[in-house]
């Protein structure tokens, strides 16, 4: 006997449950929703914090030179590759440096464009390969400017520098002081070697290790090697043989200078004087200001009138406190020593560890030759005297901005280039 299917009676779904299905429903898509928008919003702020932190300044103009634009991540490129291997303190010292190099390059591409000279993409690319390691092509631009400069050098330039030329054989010697050179010329006249004197008391480094011996040189060559016009003015001017009386030079920079010091307070303990002191450019000089100050001239007044060290001469020879270490041992050896009464002044104290200006050169002509061929080291400093002209007018040209370069922007991308 077949049993018959009782089929279940349906379940009614009353109307409150239905509501309440239909809001449980609705409080889920609500939720779900809300819970989608929190990623998304999360999401977009790290995105946007992202783009306003990182992408953003990267892509920051920061250089623009006429219509070229460099952008910050450039600059961050450019300062790690000038400041590998330096300390981290260098850095801040390099940055304006390394503006100035991106600035010069893209000046140099632009200048040497305008004279029909290039250097295409594959040459820049052998000559990466050649660093030890290879450079990335990052650093094209840094490459090209060299590759540009000796086209430019080796081509345009060269054909501006004539065969020959006059020339001059020349020596020469650098003196502190006029007594001095009018010393050293009596010897020289009484048959010393002007050679061991240039070596012994020259106090021009080229010159002193040339053993005063120069060379055969067109004009305008002793201006780039020395620093100076005058000696080159000179033996231009003068016939050979005769050796010149003291030549004066008031820019000439040495590497030599006299103190003048007067200790007004010490702290023993402490190692610390409070310090009165004048920087003279000569023995000579030293003296003479020396003997005014004994005679009751006014400190101040000496140092602000004669001082060649610009923290005494613009507080009238006022130093304030000093510690051993902030000074040279020449300097340190009269103002830290207890046996010296407070208010002595020093006998004149030679300081090779400055920088002073002025002295007098002695000069001679041995030889000369008007249609001498211009080679060698002479035809290079030529080139480069012309190349520099060329790119002193390119800056004067130049439309440049870097403003946006501020101490607060270089330190960002210093820690970028550091930390990259």
């Amino acid at each position: 006997m077949v049993k018959k299917k009782v089929e279940k009676p349906r379940r009614e779904v009353t109307k409150r449950q239905l509501s309440h299905w239909q809001q449980q429903r609705r409080r889920q898509r609500i939720i779900l929703g809300l819970g989608i928008f929190i990623i998304v919003a999360a999401l977009g702020i790290v995105g946007a914090g992202w783009y306003v932190t990182q992408y953003q300044p990267l892509h920051q103009i920061v250089i623009t030179v006429n219509s070229t634009k460099f952008d910050m991540n450039y600059y961050i490129k450019m300062l790690k590759y000038y400041g590998e291997g330096q300390p981290s303190y260098y850095m801040s010292a390099l940055a304006d440096e390394v503006v100035r190099y991106i600035e010069q390059n893209e000046l140099i591409r632009q200048g040497a464009m305008e004279l029909d000279i290039t250097v295409s993409n594959d040459e820049i690319d052998e000559e990466l390969k050649s660093y030890d390691p290879p450079l990335s092509k990052d650093y094209r631009d840094l490459v090209r400017a060299g590759m540009l400069i000796s086209k430019l050098r080796d081509g345009s330039f060269e054909q501006q520098v004539p065969e020959f030329a006059e020339q001059r054989h020349i020596r020469a010697m650098f003196l502190e002081s006029k007594s001095q050179a009018n010393k050293v010329r009596a010897r020289l006249e009484g048959g010393e070697d002007f050679a061991e004197v240039a070596e012994e008391l020259s106090l021009d480094e080229f010159s002193k290790n040339k053993k005063g011996d120069l060379g055969w040189r067109p004009k305008g060559i002793l201006t780039e090697l020395l620093g100076t016009s005058i000696p080159d003015d000179y033996v231009f001017g003068s016939e050979v043989g005769g050796l010149s009386q003291p030549i004066y030079d008031e820019a000439k920079t040495k590497r030599v200078g006299y103190w003048l010091i007067k200790v007004l307070e010490r702290k023993e303990e402490l190692e610390e004087a409070h310090v009165q002191a004048i920087l003279l450019g000569s023995e000579e000089e030293a003296q003479e200001v020396r003997s005014r100050l004994e005679a009751g001239e006014d400190f101040a007044a000496l140092a602000e009138e004669y001082s060649q060290y610009d923290t005494s001469k613009e507080n009238g020879g006022d130093l304030g406190w000093l510690t051993r270490d902030m000074v040279s041992p020449a300097f340190g050896e009269f103002a830290f020593n207890p046996d010296i009464e407070l208010k002595t002044l020093s006998e004149s104290i030679r300081d090779d560890t400055v920088v002073t200006t002025g002295g007098y050169w002695l000069a001679k002509v041995t030889d000369k030759d008007d249609y001498m061929k211009i080679e060698g080291e002479n035809r290079d400093l030529l080139k480069a005297e012309l190349l520099n002209e060329w790119l002193l007018a390119l800056w004067d040209n130049a439309e440049i901005d870097d403003s946006y370069l501020d101490d607060d922007n270089k330190r960002w991308a210093i820690e970028k280039a550091i930390g990259s």
